[in-house]
């Protein structure tokens, strides 16, 4: 279970072949009036590709992960070219103003905003303008996540973008490195939510989804907490883990039709499944769940436009 180069060069293809096309594509978008009614590279001049605005985003974090790590790959100069001509001041304050509307307060809330600052993350870590072109966007998004833990009496637990700990465990990493504040309330709300959480049934997964309710809460509580309280909340969060139960959580999910956009969630599950159990330490676990879906990561467009971000996710983590 590594990145190697030719999955890296695979990854990349498919995710430059994506990030810049601009149909199909699903919006997130309310309009105030007839004004409005704008096609996606108008509306979003950068995260314009890759079906909608979110996998667009996180599509944009796996080519410059890629470039970062795999700096010789035939890919990496056609991503930073690309990189170069997109974030730019200009399309990025597009970008900004939109997300500033009125009508976009909940823009691609909760997952796209984490995904946001993880690819602002990212940046940071080249040389180049790209991380300060993206800051100001970062830092809107940052802001609205304190907004939003602040009215957010409740986690929504759901497999899917609306899911609460996924979105936190990516602006977590950002917040540790760029805001204080959003760190210690992301930590604080972590502990309120889910400490007490004991003998999780892990009722998953549901039809469409390509995330883990049980282990992206687990997830978060890691980045949350010291290694001993964690081991201990994770002992009584899973107590049958030993025993591979519950039995659906250690099986990966089928999938009958990648064709179809949602089904093809599943193959995302598995990949996210796959992230969560090696930070968790079950390897042979881990590989079950990459070896269902790694070979559909690409061959389908309903799951290429996102389905690489995923399994570089569980590919990276050591």
């Amino acid at each position: 279970m590594e990145l190697k180069q030719a999955i890296a060069s695979r990854f990349a293809g498919a995710a430059l072949g994506h990030v810049a096309r601009e149909y199909p594509h699903k919006l997130d978008h309310v309009m105030a009036s007839d004004a409005d009614v704008l096609p996606p590279r108008v509306l979003h001049p950068v995260f314009f590709g890759s079906y909608d605005w979110h996998s667009c985003v996180h599509g944009w974090w796996t080519l410059l992960t890629l470039r970062r790590l795999h700096p010789d790959m035939a890919e990496a100069e056609a991503i930073k070219t690309l990189a170069d001509s997109s974030f730019t001041a200009d399309k990025l304050g597009v970008e900004l103003a939109y997300a500033k509307r009125p009508e976009s307060a909940g823009f691609e809330r909760p997952y796209g905003w984490g995904w946001l600052l993880y690819l602002h993350l990212e940046a940071s870590r080249h040389d180049g303008p790209w991380a300060v072109q993206l800051q100001p966007l970062a830092q809107l998004f940052a802001e609205r996540f304190k907004h939003y833990l602040a009215i957010l009496t409740y986690p929504i637990r759901t497999g899917t973008h609306f899911n609460t700990s996924f979105a936190l465990t990516l602006a977590l990493e950002w917040a540790d490195v760029f805001d204080e504040e959003l760190a210690a309330t992301i930590r604080s709300k972590a502990r309120h939510w889910f400490e007490g959480d004991k003998a999780c049934q892990a009722w998953e997964p549901c039809g469409d989804e390509f995330l883990s309710p049980a282990l992206s809460e687990a997830l978060l509580m890691r980045a949350c907490m010291t290694k001993p309280d964690f081991a201990s909340w994770f002992a009584d969060f899973l107590p049958e883990r030993a025993k591979g139960q519950p039995e659906s959580l250690f099986t990966p999910a089928s999938v009958s039709d990648r064709s179809d956009g949602k089904i093809a969630h599943l193959d995302g599950l598995n990949l996210s499944r796959a992230w969560g159990w090696r930070a968790l330490g079950e390897e042979a676990v881990a590989r079950r769940h990459l070896d269902a879906a790694l070979p559909h990561v690409t061959g389908d467009y309903m799951g290429e436009h996102w389905l690489a971000s995923f399994a570089l996710l569980a590919l990276l983590e050591d």
